[in-house]
């Protein structure tokens, strides 16, 4: 995944993709999520809506955040709210923000109850105290000064 987020940053994509496949095929939650934002932006890839859905859906399976989130918003377009609803409880729990704050709102809509939003907020609360380090922060600190976006996100 580190060559595929490599050749991104250069930007060569269709180098990324190989190397971003290669990663998917060995089971890397990044890289699937990343095949999923090329195939819906057609960089280094032909655009594809399926395969984008198939990346995105495994990169959620696996247990990336943004991912699930993502897939709450596909499911809300085809207005699914139940299904949206479940993605941002699992979004919520693995520490995504945005998730929380729809999980949040969700519960002040009545779509959420008083026990999955604690749930959520135990579990949320959990994963950003497991992610939490120095090296992360100056990493975090040093990105946003360099003005880097979080269009393509490496958890690895």
């Amino acid at each position: 995944c580190k060559m595929g987020m490599s050749r991104i940053d250069e930007g060569n994509y269709k180098s990324a993709s190989e190397y971003l496949s290669k990663a998917a095929g060995l089971g890397d939650a990044t890289a699937h999520y990343n095949l999923s934002v090329m195939y819906r932006e057609g960089e280094g890839v032909e655009k594809d809506e399926k395969k984008e859905l198939r990346h995105l859906e495994e990169a959620a399976i696996i247990g990336h955040p943004f991912a699930r989130h993502i897939l709450r918003v596909t499911e809300q377009r085809k207005g699914r709210r139940n299904r949206a609803v479940k993605h941002w409880m699992i979004a919520a729990k693995l520490g995504e923000d945005d998730s929380l704050e729809n999980v949040k709102m969700a519960y002040r809509c009545g779509l959420v109850s008083k026990d999955d939003l604690a749930s959520a907020l135990r579990a949320y609360q959990a994963a950003i105290d497991a992610t939490k380090s120095p090296q992360r922060d100056e990493v975090e600190a040093a990105c946003n000064g360099l003005g880097l976006g979080s269009r393509f996100l490496s958890n690895s």
